[in-house]
């Protein structure tokens, strides 16, 4: 698993810098029509506002690898080691739940797109850039849970080194 994981690592990362490129390159060619020749891409503005989601989003799950996603940690603090990696533990848990959640209302977001036959730009079907959400919220779902497994897995060689140390 975590080998599948190193390759979606470096599709990510590839994915970013050439969806950035394109939104800079689109960006700046939509400022030059306009201010030189009164015209611009109608495809322009809307492009790149699908590329920034694309981009915020694969951050996002870029984040989440690397186990530099948004957390709290204020309580954790004044915690001993084994009551950090309880609270990291369940804090993991809930992400990956909430994040599976996530994916299944994407999902039903997406197919409702598909029914009502909505157009995002250049007659491409608005729910072809919306993809994303899908895709990402289950990535994120899977890394949150390979996380809380590690931790859990620490936990437990934590908890049976006590147990051990203990006894002797």
């Amino acid at each position: 698993m975590e080998r599948v994981d190193e390759i979606i690592d470096r599709v990510e990362q590839a994915l970013l810098v050439t969806l950035l490129s394109s939104m800079i390159v689109t960006a700046f060619l939509q400022i030059v029509l306009r201010n030189l020749f009164s015209t611009g891409l109608n495809w322009g503005d809307p492009l790149v506002r699908n590329l920034v989601l694309w981009i915020g989003f694969i951050g996002a799950a870029l984040a989440t690898k690397e186990g530099k996603h948004i957390n709290m940690d204020i309580v954790s603090r004044w915690m001993p080691p084994l009551g950090k990696s309880l609270i990291e533990f369940l804090a993991q848990l809930f992400s990956f739940v909430i994040c599976g959640f996530l994916t299944f209302a994407a999902l039903k977001f997406i197919k409702n797109e598909i029914q009502m036959g909505n157009v995002a730009f250049l007659e491409i079907p608005a729910w072809i850039p919306e993809i994303i959400l899908p895709i990402i919220f289950g990535l994120m779902s899977l890394r949150f849970g390979l996380l809380s497994f590690r931790t859990l897995s620490k936990l437990t060689k934590k908890g049976e080194r006590e147990n051990q140390g203990g006894k002797m």
